[in-house]
């Protein structure tokens, strides 16, 4: 155990010469307390060394793609995609007839154009499916 941990500690660059007077402990404090947190993670059942098992891999693994799956887009289904596409085509189909010069006063036109559209057809309910026009 003790040449594994010498072995490890000099590849990180620290000095593994033993007190003269006391021969279990290591000449530089910082070598001996790392000898203690070795032995102490050994008798708690970890690895040394920030090696890790297998079981640690797979939960590491199995942790990044859950916090990969949380970072995608949700995805939207064919109605809401549907939805979309039409509030588009609208918003385009109101642009297109007032010619797009004037500015803030064309978009002004166009929201209030689509909320008064929006507040008639709460009204009526809708029982077909709108087409699309620009794909067709």
């Amino acid at each position: 155990m003790r040449s594994a941990f010498e072995a490890w500690a000099q590849r990180d660059g620290h000095i593994v010469r033993r007190r003269e007077d006391k021969p279990e402990e290591y000449l530089v404090f910082e070598t001996q307390r790392r000898w203690v947190i070795w032995q102490a993670a050994l008798e708690h059942g970890k690895t040394p060394g920030g090696r890790k098992t297998a079981a640690q891999k797979e939960a590491a693994a199995a942790e990044k793609r859950a916090a990969e799956s949380l970072q995608r887009p949700p995805s939207i289904n064919s109605d809401e995609a549907a939805v979309r596409n039409q509030v588009l085509n609208e918003v385009l189909d109101a642009f297109s007839s007032l010619g797009g010069e004037r500015g803030m006063d064309d978009i002004l036109k166009v929201v209030q154009g689509l909320k008064k559209k929006q507040a008639e057809q709460a009204d009526t309910p809708v029982t077909a499916k709108i087409p699309d026009r620009h794909n067709a």
